[in-house]
């Protein structure tokens, strides 16, 4: 079972000169040690490509090392350190929260435990079609949130509304770039929806889409809805990837 982080937990910010393992990359005559995966009979090419990005990513051995459930954890770390949004006191709806690596950040953040004293206590509920394995100080259902009634009942559940709806949710691939697009983007606008009708006045959305043309109906709504809104693509996501993250602040509600 992983680790929850404590409120000390790591910031995900790196050091000049060093990778996320935290080796110095400064010096000279050193050489990168990299594992190398040899297709196995029965073996698609690409899933030998993945084993060995995996093998090789030092975001995936810092999670490992630091017990987070995935390489994303970092992801929402680097956006709250540079936007704040999860901040001691604030009410958390986390969808499609599989397997758990942002709620395992925002806990200490939001002070869901209340282990910071003289803080706020957050709260911080976990959306997913699939059943997930609990994370202590955090509430995780299984549901749809594009159901019918969704809004109400995580409203019920959450005693009220949510200061941050964030999202790393990704539809299955296809293997065509230009559908998976279009199927991530029409995913992060029924997030954005949903977010409208849970969101109290000022609150943030958070959602990883793909760069790939069809976003900009998205981002006018989105810059109707509120005050600001950016798109950042974080250290942690891989540099061969197209995903981005919008962060919109200000729900004017």
């Amino acid at each position: 079972m992983a680790k929850t982080p404590t409120g000390k937990g790591p910031t995900g910010k790196t050091p000049a000169g060093k990778t996320p393992t935290g080796k110095n990359t400064s010096g000279r005559g050193q050489r990168d040690l990299k594992v190398q995966v040899k297709t196995a009979r029965g073996r698609k090419l690409s899933s030998t490509r993945w084993l060995q990005r995996q093998l090789n990513d030092p975001y995936v051995a810092r999670a490992r090392k630091e017990g987070y459930r995935g390489r994303a954890a970092f992801k929402i770390m680097e956006l709250d350190d540079r936007y704040r949004f999860l901040v001691p006191g604030a009410r958390v709806v986390d969808l499609g929260c599989a397997p758990g690596g942002w709620i395992q950040v925002a806990i200490p953040r939001i002070n869901a435990l209340g282990e910071k004293s003289g803080k706020a206590q957050g709260r911080i509920l976990g959306i997913d079609l699939q059943e997930i394995e609990g994370i202590p100080g955090a509430e995780i259902y299984q549901l749809d949130f594009m159901d019918d009634g969704a809004d109400a009942q995580v409203k019920e559940w959450l005693g009220g509304k949510a200061d941050v709806v964030m999202s790393d949710m990704a539809a299955s691939s296809s293997g065509h770039k230009q559908t998976d697009h279009l199927r991530i983007i029409s995913l992060c606008e029924a997030a954005a929806y949903f977010a409208f009708d849970v969101l109290e006045p000022g609150g943030t959305f958070v959602a990883k889409v793909l760069a790939g043309g069809a976003e900009g109906d998205l981002q006018k709504l989105l810059k109707q809805k509120f005050t600001k809104v950016v798109n950042v693509k974080p250290p942690a996501s891989r540099a061969d990837s197209s995903e981005k993250f919008v962060v919109a602040t200000g729900f004017r509600g």
